[in-house]
């Protein structure tokens, strides 16, 4: 069985859970210990215990580490791209790549750990100085998602040791396999007793006890809008830092000047890949009058291509939903989109050689911006297109949303893609590109209902785990 890391030590679990393969029901990843209360208590005390030491630790020692973290991440890429795509249903292309930029991630921050700016400016009064310095926050829970299951604990680990702050670690219930190995490589490169914790578990008992304890100084969560609600409200309750990334509902403009083949291939990309289960996914595709049926025959031609099969076989373009769970929710919000008069392309389950949850990729036209499965996140591969008279209604379709995450637009017009990264109302906007993939060193969030808090990566990350002292001192 693979066990917690709580103190700086290896331990059993209160109970135990298969992390099962979605490409293969019948293949068990391994068992995973399962903390109960009083084991989350043990590593939210440890990692209180340590953070006096682990805040005033030589800087240098601190790059060093997370330096020989990612190294060792990057060296293991094809094991841990396998071990993704097993649990998770990535295909292993996805799998290693997501590795990788995990790696590069963390080397980011073994970089940042040097780079903590401080400032002395003059006081407005004679003979006092004034001293403007970053803390570290203090003892940071990490709550993340499954459907990036090395990445996003990557770039939230690895600011939080950077800036100077312990960490007690909770991954997705789902897929415990790749932040269990990351754990391994953190303690592998010297971590020290206490400053990182692995708890493994349900939310409601690990999670819980992390939001509700008064030794944890700052909570970071990437999920869903319901949870991160029930985060927002516990957080603010106890006077915790929150910092919050949760859906999306992400539009790509596809302009009557676009180039086809472009607008095509960003769309099937932003909408499919992943298997849709991205918070970035493009799940609304808004068309111009002029272009809209040349674009959808295409679509359909291109996403009736696309091999669904084992994440680890060759070939294969998209791998298994991640769970019966996942699945049927999918094939709820299909059936919702054809009671709501849509018409669909797809969406269909698949038999393969092994026992998955294989979907075919969905495509509804002939849909409006008030249908539900234009208004909710459905986190499958499922997209909708809304046909649109022109640009003008096409960003007011695109605005139309209670999420804010990312946007695009397909265009070869300058006019049009400077005005709409001006006046999109998402977080990120992208041109003639996915609304799925970034960059690790630039800031990561929406608006409105997709994030709350400070951003995520890049040297913004800073504002989330560290505090600003302001000291004065008098000659």
């Amino acid at each position: 069985m693979k066990q917690n890391y709580i103190g700086g030590a290896w331990v059993d679990g209160a109970s135990a859970r298969k992390n099962i393969n979605p490409s293969d029901l019948d293949d068990v990843i391994a068992e995973y210990a399962h903390a109960d209360e009083a084991q989350t208590q043990q590593a939210i005390e440890a990692a209180n215990a340590a953070l006096p030491g682990w805040r005033n630790s030589n800087v240098q020692f601190r790059s060093d580490m997370l330096d020989a973290v990612g190294n060792k991440v990057i060296e293991r890429k094809d094991e841990l791209g396998e071990l993704l795509a097993r649990e998770e249903g990535k295909t292993l292309a996805e799998g290693i790549g997501e590795v990788v930029r995990a790696g590069q991630t963390i080397k980011f921050y073994a970089g940042e750990a040097l780079r903590i700016h401080g400032l002395r400016v003059p006081s407005i009064r004679p003979g006092v100085d004034i001293e403007i310095v970053r803390e570290p926050v203090g003892v940071v829970g990490i709550i993340t998602p499954w459907n990036f299951p090395i990445a996003i604990p990557a770039w939230k680990i690895a600011p939080a040791l950077a800036f100077g702050n312990t960490v007690v670690f909770k991954p997705a219930d789902l897929v415990p396999g790749s932040a269990h190995a990351l754990a391994e490589i953190i303690v592998e490169c010297g971590v020290p007793e206490g400053v990182f914790n692995l708890v493994m578990g349900r939310g409601a008992v690990v999670g819980e006890a992390i939001l509700t304890s008064p030794h944890i100084n700052a909570v970071t969560f990437t999920g869903s809008v319901d949870i991160g609600k029930r985060v927002a409200m516990a957080c603010a309750e106890r006077n915790k830092k929150f910092q919050l990334e949760m859906g999306g509902k992400n539009p790509m403009i596809v302009l009557d000047d676009a180039d086809l083949e472009t607008a095509v291939a960003t769309s099937l990309n932003g909408a499919y890949f992943s298997t849709g289960q991205k918070c970035t996914a493009s799940s609304r595709l808004i068309v111009t009058e002029g272009i809209h049926d040349r674009f959808v025959d295409r679509m359909r031609t291109e996403m009736e291509a696309l091999k669904v099969d084992h994440a680890l076989k060759q070939g294969t373009q998209i791998g298994p939903v991640v769970d019966k769970s996942q699945l049927e929710q999918d094939l709820s919000y299909i059936e919702i989109g054809r009671a709501e008069g849509a018409q669909v392309t797809g969406g269909e389950l698949l038999n393969r050689e092994t026992e998955g949850f294989y979907l075919s990729p969905a495509l509804f036209t002939e849909t409006n911006n008030s249908m539900r499965i234009n208004r909710e996140e459905i986190f499958g591969p499922v997209a909708s297109v809304l046909r649109v008279k022109d640009y003008d209604e096409a960003v007011d379709v695109a605005n139309d949303t209670d999420f804010g995450l990312s946007s695009a637009i397909c265009t070869t017009s300058l006019k049009h893609a400077e005005h709409f990264k001006k006046n999109s109302s998402a977080g990120m906007v992208m041109v003639n590109l996915p609304t799925a993939g970034v960059d690790y060193h630039v800031p990561f969030g929406g608006r409105k209902g997709s994030s709350m808090g400070a951003r995520e990566m890049g040297p913004h990350s800073v504002e989330f785990y560290t505090a600003t002292k302001t000291s004065y001192t008098s000659a």
